[in-house]
């Protein structure tokens, strides 16, 4: 896949002011405001949409991609990629606290929200990249662990005239205190295929 064109941290805005962020050289800490979550309605009967995420245009045809330090304690610590169309439509995706262990996942919402995760558990303490690819109807999320192979994560609908914005995002729903190191933000071109091609 083509090299995305860095997104300078200042060219993007918050949606939901974290506690605090501070620049680290190139990279920028967050740190989440205790009780933030996005969710909707499903299995825990309450709606959230007071996580943060730093967003910039998404418009067809193009791709976002995040780079952040998998370092969570807690159940629920998260960190990723945000989509947003609005309060009711919206893709997260990312790694998450769950079970005692990393899980890769997404959560895909159109009213109420859905979850699927996969463990992770060598991806503590590493850089990880979650990257979204908008095409047609659709969004193709993957994602790799520092220069490992590409996972698909998530191929999901989004309205091919949906007027949307991306970015890197992270809650913390069950402590205060939770700071994430994002190392990357980058937007570009779509992906020319849901299918990568295998090496070798």
């Amino acid at each position: 896949m083509e090299q995305l064109t860095p997104v300078p941290w200042h060219e993007a805005a918050w949606l939901n002011q974290p506690e605090r962020t501070r620049a680290d050289g190139p990279d920028l800490l967050v740190t989440a405001r205790g009780r933030s979550d996005f969710w909707r309605t499903t299995s825990y009967g309450f709606v959230r949409d007071d996580g943060h995420a730093l967003l910039h245009d998404f418009p067809q045809g193009s791709a976002t991609e995040v780079t952040f330090l998998v370092d969570f304690e807690a159940l629920y610590d998260q960190a990723g990629l945000l989509i947003r169309v609005d309060a009711e439509t919206w893709i997260k995706a990312g790694v998450e606290m769950s079970d005692g262990l990393p899980q890769l996942g997404a959560v895909v919402t159109r009213g109420v929200s859905d979850w699927s995760v996969a463990p992770v558990p060598v991806w503590q303490g590493r850089l990880v990249t979650v990257r979204a690819s908008r095409s047609g109807d659709a969004v193709t999320v993957r994602a790799r662990c520092e220069d490992g192979p590409w996972r698909l994560v998530r191929l999901a609908p989004l309205a091919a005239d949906a007027e949307a914005t991306a970015g890197p995002f992270c809650c913390s729903p069950e402590r205060d205190g939770l700071e994430v190191r994002f190392t990357g933000f980058g937007r570009g071109a779509a992906d020319s295929a849901l299918h990568l091609p295998t090496e070798g």
